[in-house]
């Protein structure tokens, strides 16, 4: 099995302090895997890194068999990403942002796509809303489904469930699991929520202070640890970055 994203000893420093510290990270195609780690432990920086935003000060990237930053354009095409705190833009409505990232991903029909994507997240109700008009719930929906109406090899998401109720978090669960499943997209997720990284998840792999301290299964973690499960083990790591 090929590798979806593969990271070898990134580093990266601010202002003299070291934020990530030789950090290793695959993916495998297909595979589901949590990068978890309290504020400040060097989770997002390590994101930004994969994503090509920020370039590391050391270390290799390769995402779906493009090194980056040298082929940034080309591996970014097969990766959806979205994050609850991505804007939309307000005077559109929601068919409408769809359809222009659908012609932009290169999809050959974008709104029979966005329509799809609607109703596999119960959303179809949205399609004809203004993007002003979304609840922050329902924006965060609407980039799920923008990131994925492309069927990527490769999802990001970064704490896709933070702003939703528990029911509609569940909704988004299953939706991106049967794209998973149908698909055979591989998932990176950030998250806070142990409990819904437990049942999506295949591997999860902890940062604190800016270095990798576990990866494995969440029964393999928790054991490593000598914790119940990932939400203690979660609360342990982060005491630990705060000291």
């Amino acid at each position: 099995m090929g590798y979806a994203l593969e990271a070898r000893g990134l580093e990266k420093s601010f202002r003299g302090k070291r934020a990530v510290d030789g950090v290793d990270l695959v993916v495998r195609a297909g595979e589901r895997v949590a990068l978890l780690g309290a504020n400040g432990a060097g989770k997002t920086t390590t994101l930004l890194m994969l994503l090509g935003v920020v370039t590391p000060d050391a270390g290799t990237i390769e995402v779906l068999g493009h090194p980056l930053p040298a082929e940034r354009s080309e591996a970014m095409t097969g990766v959806g990403f979205s994050a609850g705190y991505l804007p939309l833009p307000d005077r559109m409505r929601v068919i409408e942002v769809l359809r222009v990232f659908g012609d932009l991903y290169g999809v050959p029909d974008p709104l029979t796509a966005a329509q799809e994507g609607l109703e596999r997240f119960r959303i179809a109700h949205l399609a004809r809303e203004m993007a002003s008009e979304l609840s922050s719930g329902q924006r965060t929906l609407v980039g799920i489904v923008k990131a994925s109406m492309h069927h990527p090899p490769l999802l990001v998401l970064d704490e896709p469930t933070a702003s939703l109720d528990p029911d509609v978090a569940a909704r988004a669960r299953r939706g991106l699991e049967e794209i998973c499943d149908e698909y055979g997209s591989a998932v990176l997720v950030t998250s806070h929520n142990m409990t819904e990284v437990e049942r999506i998840c295949d591997r999860v792999v902890f940062i604190s202070h800016g270095k990798v301290v576990a990866n494995g299964t969440s029964v393999e973690v928790a054991e490593q640890f000598g914790q119940p499960n990932l939400e203690e083990v979660f609360l342990h790591l982060a005491a630990e970055d705060w000291e």
